[in-house]
């Protein structure tokens, strides 16, 4: 070998690097594969299902229209919820009657499939989200028709359906502002509870994060307790109506209350105080056994506890008992707010350790202050009927009487 030339390997094969190929997107070939299948199996599910089971259709990269063509017939359009150009099949929800009966077996067999092919629930969730946001693209009677199979997805079970899937893309402000959500929701409601009670309604709403925001279904200008009463009762949903009275109820009771633990705690004057307590009661019409729970806890509430001196603790609540005794005896002003005050106090002291022991003090504190007369607490002490720890104050009120 001359000393210029350059050494080689003989025999041997250089191997060149591969490249990952994509293989190239063809949406409309998956598209009109399934539709096929539907048009073969003459819309019959089961068949639909084995046949997609048995098929070697791409369901990882397609997932999205997969769903397009259950629920529309085909693939949408561009930015639409309409189908494209290719092929179609009339066996789909959008095109099923608008009752239970038409669209429940499609929630089966959307269950059925994502038991076998779990990962497309990502897909169902994507597809559900975009419709339910684009409702106005779809016609009143297509809309009540997702309306009623959202409401059989929830009641079936069906895998994939968030709560927040369904409710958050409705509060979109035009389509609230329409009346197109309200209408949705009615559909929704009614058709969730021909099989579900409303406390399983109302868990759907809580996932959904709107258990407290009802009224957020109303348009702005229709957005009051009155409209949304007079609108579901229509509706046939009087429960729903109740419901949402006792939550906005809870909500103003928190409000009172928070108002005046911050003026017990900031030392407002104590007339001041009493003032702005009779009119917020009068504004949320309280009833008097509410009157009496919320004057009581945020008097309590403004205290200051210490985690184990038991001595401070019974001091604490005494003066505060002493101090805003004017505000208790001006708001408890019937024997039957008295004999209410009575059961609370006993239940706070029988349910809070540290307070266990001055129950009698406390009554005794607010007898000689006159909240309470003597009257009401013999009735109590001879026939109260509260039992939760009343034979162990008595036997405390005993012993220090």
């Amino acid at each position: 070998m001359s000393s210029k030339e350059k050494p080689t390997l003989g025999g041997t094969r250089i191997k060149t690097r591969k490249r990952n190929i994509a293989a190239p997107l063809d949406p409309a070939a998956f598209s009109d594969a399934v539709v096929q299948i539907y048009l073969d199996n003459a819309g019959d599910l089961e068949l639909v299902a084995k046949s997609l089971e048995s098929s070697d259709l791409n369901f990882s990269r397609y997932g999205d229209i997969f769903f397009e063509v259950v629920f529309i017939g085909g693939r949408t359009q561009t930015g639409s919820v309409k189908s494209d150009e290719g092929e179609r099949h009339p066996y789909s929800i959008i095109d099923c009657e608008p009752t239970r009966d038409a669209i429940l077996p499609s929630v089966v067999y959307i269950q059925k499939i994502l038991r076998r092919k779990a990962f497309l629930i990502k897909n169902l969730e994507n597809v559900t989200r975009r419709f339910l946001q684009s409702l106005e693209l779809f016609e009143e009677n297509e809309r009540k028709k997702l309306a009623i199979f959202t409401a059989l997805a929830f009641s079936q079970k069906l895998s994939g359906l968030p709560a927040e899937t369904v409710f958050q893309p409705l509060l979109k402000d035009n389509l609230v502002a329409k009346g197109i959500v309200l209408t949705f929701v009615t559909d929704f409601f009614n058709e969730y509870l021909v099989e579900n009670s409303l406390d399983d309604l109302i868990s759907i709403l809580r996932r959904g994060k709107m258990e407290d925001k009802l009224l957020e279904f109303l348009p702005p200008t229709k957005r009051t307790t009155e409209s949304f009463a007079e609108h579901f009762t229509k509706a046939g949903l009087t429960a729903l109506v109740e419901y949402n009275e006792r939550k906005i109820f809870e909500v103003k009771l928190k409000e009172i209350k928070a108002v005046l633990t911050s003026q017990v705690t900031e030392e407002i004057n104590v007339s001041e105080v009493i003032e702005t307590v009779k009119q917020q009661v009068k504004d949320a019409k309280l009833p008097e056994i509410e009157v009496v729970h919320v004057i009581w806890d945020g008097i309590m509430n403004a205290i200051q506890w210490s985690g184990k001196n038991q001595q401070q603790n019974s001091n604490a609540v005494l003066r505060q008992v002493k101090t805003w005794a004017p505000l208790l005896n001006t708001l408890c002003s019937s024997g039957n707010m008295e004999m209410e005050l009575m059961y609370k106090v006993q239940m706070q002291c029988y349910e809070d350790a540290k307070l266990m022991k001055v129950f009698p003090e406390v009554v005794r504190s607010l007898y000689e202050l006159d909240v309470l007369a003597e009257d009401t607490i013999l009735h109590w002490y001879r026939k109260g009927t509260n039992p939760k720890g009343r034979y162990h104050f008595s036997l405390y009120a005993l012993k220090e009487g």
